[in-house]
């Protein structure tokens, strides 16, 4: 990177972005100045350390799921009847076990978007900006504001239990988003080979939308179960136990669509680390299922809920990189750090330029 060039690879250089061109209205040129100075003085961030911030910010969504859950099984779900405040005259709960409960989730819900501002403004960093990195981490940010903003229908709705399962649904997306800015934060961004065939990369695409469907399913299973959120809460108009059978089935579909995609997997003579993911999936996939028919059998036991909830998790987390197996990326290689110069310094280097310059 040669000096006073912009942060980011093939962005051109500061003076490029400060000289002022004819379409260009005085505002936004300003703005764009603004821009220019506000990403100069970001802190450098190494590839590592970026890749530390990424893989906490997904477990973080990853806990907010479990504290979610939590909020729901101790009937907790209308404990702070206002929001963004817990009430209209206070922000803060009172000392009670349910306005606690649904405040400390709000709380786990604000540390998570700082997390997610600080790793969209660390992409933004010369040694890691990249476009698919940007955009991913992006995602995150967008991800908490619809997380904050379907949280809030969630409570003026008394708990819907559609705006609830949106609510879910959206977080393990946005996990999701968490596993995969991990995964390319660690490598280049040049085009990825594909390790199997055509055949199982679209079986396991089928997996992955099975997977998403039966996370939805069981959304509704507690939406019309005892553990809806609350006393006052509204419930699915399906009976529980019809609910719960069509949970199952749809599970035990998927338990064996891995089985079969694994033996497929060894037929082929796939990768060793697609193996291993494809197998650390199924054995997921299994201990979510006793712990379903356990619940079940256990009537719907408030601790067994909990487990499977933080089961659904990692089964979806599971899958979710057993997919980004399935491609190969080169890693990425340690790059030197940019020595970037200063809007003010570029200045100052074109008037001594120009001073100097022949007549």
């Amino acid at each position: 990177m040669r000096p006073g060039e912009w942060p980011g690879r093939g962005c051109g250089t500061y003076d490029d972005v400060l000289v002022r061109s004819p379409t260009v209205s005085p505002a936004a040129f300003r703005m764009r100045r603004v821009a220019a100075q506000g990403l100069a003085r970001l802190p450098s961030v190494s590839p590592v350390a970026f890749r530390r911030i990424a893989l906490v910010a997904a477990i973080c969504y990853a806990l907010l799921v479990v504290t979610g859950g939590a909020v729901r099984l101790t009937g907790s779900g209308l404990g702070c009847l206002d929001w963004p405040t817990c009430s209209k005259a206070s922000v803060t709960p009172a000392v009670s076990f349910h306005p606690l409960v649904e405040f400390s989730n709000r709380m786990v819900s604000v540390a998570v978007t700082v997390l997610s501002i600080a790793t969209f403004l660390a992409a933004l960093t010369p040694r890691i900006r990249r476009r698919d990195i940007v955009w991913l981490s992006a995602g995150l940010v967008g991800g908490i504001i619809g997380q904050i903003v379907i949280g809030g229908i969630v409570v003026l709705t008394k708990l819907n239990p559609y705006w609830v399962s949106l609510h879910f649904v959206l977080t393990l997306a946005v996990l999701a988003d968490g596993i995969v800015l991990y995964q390319r934060s660690g490598r280049e961004s040049g085009a990825k080979e594909l390790l199997v065939g055509r055949d199982m990369l679209w079986l396991s695409r089928l997996l992955l939308t099975t997977i998403s469907v039966l996370v939805l399913a069981g959304t509704m299973v507690t939406g019309s179960g005892p553990h809806a959120g609350g006393v006052g809460a509204i419930r699915v108009p399906i009976a529980f136990r019809d609910m719960a059978e069509l949970h199952a089935d749809i599970a035990l579909f998927l338990i064996g669509m891995t089985l079969a995609t694994l033996f497929a997997l060894h037929q082929a003579k796939a990768p060793t680390l697609v193996q291993r993911r494809a197998r650390t999936a199924l054995e997921i996939l299994f201990l979510q299922g006793t712990l379903g028919y356990t619940q079940y059998f256990l009537h719907d036991n408030a601790l067994v809920v909990e487990f499977h909830l933080a089961g659904a998790t990692a089964a979806w987390s599971a899958v979710v990189v057993f997919y980004l197996a399935l491609h190969r990326r080169p890693e990425m290689e340690p790059r030197p750090q940019p020595v970037t110069v200063a809007p003010r310094e570029a200045d100052r280097r074109r008037r001594r330029v120009a001073v100097n310059a022949p007549a």
